[in-house]
């Protein structure tokens, strides 16, 4: 069953909670992890696929928006309107709701930050997995 994880972080600025995204995206690449970063559209899409590439200078993370040419192929997928394309077993949820095929993912990181609106739907997406009898972990950063 898949086990869902919500980082509680400090402050209100979308691309603190972006960065920290990536930080762990870069850690689970690194334990060989497949990971599928769902966004709410594609302008955030391209956020974050401009941060991956340079959120720290001494770091290399491969990856590829879902759209385009051999994305199947790249261990680390950022989309939004769609599933991936193949099983993945990490999901970065970066949207405002959770994807409805998150249960196909053996873990799901939810990221939460001090912006109430975030925290009103964080609440609600954990409720929705607590109903149905997922594993959920918090953390606080």
């Amino acid at each position: 069953m898949t086990r869902v994880s919500f980082y509680l972080l400090k402050g209100s600025v979308e691309h603190d909670r972006q960065v920290f995204a990536c930080r762990l995206i870069e850690k689970a690449y690194k334990q060989g992890h497949h990971i599928y970063i769902h966004t709410d559209n594609a302008e955030k899409a391209e956020q974050v696929n401009q941060i991956l590439w340079s959120f720290r200078a001494d770091s290399f993370v491969p990856h590829q928006l879902t759209d385009r040419p051999n994305a199947d192929t790249c261990p680390i997928l950022i989309g939004h309107d769609t599933k991936p394309p193949r099983l993945m077993d990490l999901l970065i949820n970066l949207g405002a709701e959770q994807p409805v095929f998150f249960s196909q993912f053996e873990r799901v990181a939810e990221f939460i930050n001090d912006d109430e609106q975030l925290k009103i739907m964080g609440r609600e997406r954990y409720r929705f997995y607590q109903q149905r009898g997922y594993e959920l972990s918090t953390h606080k950063i």
